[in-house]
């Protein structure tokens, strides 16, 4: 998909090569861009006065000002160079920001990110790449990544805008641009003891999910037989399949949240029918 975006912001930002090592990298170049990037970048990821925004290698600060003031939103931004630090807490508090935007001088892989609901990077590739294990492990479901240029391999992007920028060739040499937005999954993998709608099965039937991230795929014991799950997808806390039973076909929404999964399903005479599932013993 091509967009008219400019070119995303960026900071300055040199972190260790992994959590407790000494030997800092080069995580991604300063690259001043207009504020109306900023804008367009954090609309993609519906950004909104409930949100919290952090920004990993924050530069002058203008992601988290922008999204403060133009959004609504709270956040912080963290950058290992001093100068644009200081001049990002300055800017918010000429701006009238300090309550909702601040900006510190940090290690990103030692940055604490639970907080986010929304997180963006412009960093390079293999930077990117090492933070997977502690997006997965420190973002609640359901928390939107934006990343600049370089996808996050192994996952899935819900939307992502390409266009092309001559301000870009400078930096890559060349002038394509990408944003990638991913939503942070829900864990699912594992056996379940699933409750259908007692017209699909009167006995609790064993649902074994496999989870690559952001990919599941699996199969529901039901009748003395396996039946594959088809189309299904986790985006964040929401799950949603469809299962293919005595000739019709049934749709499975439901939310994984707190070791359990709870929804509905649609099909046949069923519309709205509840069904749940829990870990298995």
């Amino acid at each position: 998909m091509h967009s008219c975006l400019p070119l995303v912001a960026a900071g300055a930002l040199f972190a260790s090569a992994a959590i407790g090592a000494d030997k800092p990298v080069n995580a991604g170049p300063y690259v001043p861009s207009p504020t109306s990037v900023v804008a367009d970048m954090l609309a993609l990821a519906e950004v909104g006065p409930k949100d919290f925004v952090i920004d990993l290698g924050s530069g002058d600060g203008r992601i988290v000002l922008t999204a403060a003031k133009v959004f609504g939103a709270r956040g912080f931004g963290v950058d290992i160079n001093e100068k644009l630090v200081k001049e990002a807490n300055e800017a918010a508090r000429a701006q009238g920001l300090s309550d909702r935007a601040s900006f510190g001088i940090q290690d990103l892989f030692k940055t604490d990110i639970r907080k986010a609901t929304v997180l963006t990077m412009y960093l390079l590739p293999n930077t990117v790449n090492m933070l997977k294990d502690k997006l997965l492990a420190e973002l609640n479901p359901g928390t939107r990544i934006l990343s600049h240029d370089y996808p996050l391999a192994g996952w899935i992007p819900e939307k992502y805008v390409q266009m092309d920028l001559e301000d870009k060739v400078h930096i890559s040499g060349v002038t394509t641009t990408l944003i990638y937005l991913y939503v942070v999954p829900a864990r699912a993998e594992g056996r379940w003891s699933a409750r259908l709608p007692a017209a699909l099965s009167k006995e609790p039937v064993r649902l074994s999910l496999q989870q690559q991230i952001t990919r599941v795929a699996g199969a529901a014991r039901i009748g003395g037989r396996d039946v594959l799950l088809e189309e299904a997808r986790l985006r964040g806390e929401r799950f949603t399949f469809r299962l293919a039973l005595g000739g019709r076909t049934y749709a499975f929404t439901g939310t994984v949240k707190g070791g359990a999964i709870e929804g509905t399903v649609e099909g046949g005479a069923l519309k709205d029918a509840a069904w749940s599932a829990a870990p298995a013993n």
